[in-house]
């Protein structure tokens, strides 16, 4: 109750026009839906509001449409781009006759999880951070259609910028191919926009934010401080809308796609993940890289089930362009203190309490909601079944000879290979009724459509091979 009256008094101190009401779908994308303020109610706040669940995609069938958005009246914000200001409620979706979290719904299901664990002997809380890539472009223009499928992206960074013509002339400065990491402006392009993004972050209560330019031509990286598994996907679905609002305004178009430029790159979720008992780290101990056998089993339940996580991890047929033999990526599944090629890093911690394990082959197109707790869940099985995850790998992976990585677990070479090891790999996510076999049917259906429409359009490299047959 005493929440429903700050909403409310909130709504009325700050002139508040607009409250819209925001979820997650399925494939990670937020979708809204927005009432006057006048008309918000105790009801509303309290209960929620209808939507069409037929409407989503992976969701309802329009045979039983009905669904609840319930607002979570901790997770609000007013809407920093909105011409009428706007208070933005982030919701959960629930059953209108059973009154529970929709078992499709993926912010329900984090929340789950983190039910799940608080029941754990051995921890009872997670905290999860990020660090997430993502690019910059000036023109990004797609063909699909029967007479024509491409695309040409363009930004001031690309390679193909440094011959064209721009207003008032071509300033020359760059990253550095095979350099772009951490460039100072002027080659840095986006250091403006990037500190206006975080600016804004600021002011959405955002803390420890830290962002710099990535590998790759228009590349940024961004990181901010950790939170509990829901609350982390919370801020990373709002540092996505940041972005693409602030990219917009500056004339530029963001993207979270794992591979947007060929010979780039790719763009990596970097997931940092901690149990804890109370106040009390779990992950700290004597062992490698003073690492608890506990950790240890957590890093196990991960390599062990890591093609199973590729499908939340990886979702897009595009994810696998950056993870493909040969390139710099974290696509053999080893871990290692302070490595940056092993697909589990451990990175440095001067206290306990910073003793946490980073993941490094999840991309930012990943659902965070599922993708969380699906790495969560799998190292939580470990631990249950106490695994092993074999000696840590103190090397340049990228380095390896082919001999050396043979029989190395790898992740997913595609999404239909990791669809497939879900298939045959969920039943760590069930555990706790976090996940439901309903939700990884449906999840796996819209992901083999989404594989259905790629694979029915030709490809612009099939015509350069083939054409002339």
């Amino acid at each position: 109750m005493a929440e429903v009256d700050a909403v409310l008094e909130r709504i009325r101190a700050e002139s508040i026009k607009m409250v819209d009401l925001r979820f997650t779908d399925l494939g990670g994308r937020w979708r809204h839906t927005t009432i006057d303020a006048a008309s918000v109610d105790r009801e509303i706040l309290e209960h929620g509001l209808m939507i069409d669940g037929s409407g989503v995609p992976g969701w309802r069938e329009v045979s039983e449409a009905d669904l609840l958005v319930r607002p979570d009246l901790d997770a609000s914000f007013v809407d920093p781009f909105a011409a009428q200001p706007t208070l933005v409620i982030l919701c959960d979706a629930a059953d209108p006759a059973a009154g529970v979290g929709y078992e499709r719904d993926p912010r329900s299901v984090a929340a789950r999880a983190e039910a799940w664990l608080a029941r754990r002997a051995y921890a009872d809380r997670i905290t999860v951070g990020v660090d997430v890539s993502y690019f910059l472009f000036d023109d990004v223009r797609i063909e699909m259609g029967p007479g024509g499928v491409g695309y040409r992206i363009s930004g001031s960074e690309t390679r193909t910028a440094a011959w064209q013509a721009h207003h008032p002339g071509n300033p020359g400065h760059r990253p550095h191919p095979g350099a772009a990491q951490l460039a100072l402006p002027p080659a840095d392009h986006a250091a403006d926009i990037r500190a206006e993004i975080a600016s804004i972050l600021g002011t959405l209560g955002f803390s420890r934010i830290q962002h710099d330019h990535g590998a790759g031509a228009g590349q940024c990286r961004t990181s901010f401080a950790a939170g509990g598994l829901v609350e982390t996907a919370d801020r990373l679905q709002t540092f996505k809308y940041v972005c693409h609002q602030v990219a917009a305004a500056y004339g530029k178009s963001a993207t979270f796609m794992a591979k947007p430029l060929a010979e780039e790159p790719g763009s990596g979720l970097g997931v940092h993940q901690a149990l804890w008992r109370g106040d009390r780290p779990v992950f700290a101990g004597q062992g490698y890289a003073d690492l608890s056998p506990l950790c240890l089993s957590f890093i196990a339940g991960i390599i062990r089930h890591g093609r199973a996580l590729n499908a939340f991890t990886n979702p897009t047929t595009n994810s696998y362009r950056r993870l493909r033999p040969g390139a710099e990526e974290p696509m053999l599944l080893t871990y290692a203190a302070h490595n940056r090629s092993a697909a589990i890093r451990i990175p440095y911690a001067s206290r306990p309490e910073r003793k946490r394990i980073e993941v490094r082959f999840p991309d930012p197109s990943a659902n965070p909601y599922l993708a969380f707790t699906a790495i969560l869940m799998a190292g939580l099985d470990g631990i249950e079944r106490k695994l092993e995850p074999g000696d840590a790998m103190d090397r340049n992976v990228y380095d390896l000879r082919p001999e050396e990585i043979q029989d190395l677990p790898t992740v997913a070479r595609s999404l239909e290979e990791a669809l497939e090891a879900l298939e045959a790999d969920h039943e760590f996510l069930l555990a706790g009724e976090v996940m439901s076999a309903d939700l990884i049917q449906a999840y796996i259906a819209l992901k083999r459509r989404e594989i259905e429409l790629v694979d029915s359009a030709p490809h612009p490299v099939e015509l350069q091979l083939y054409y002339g047959i």
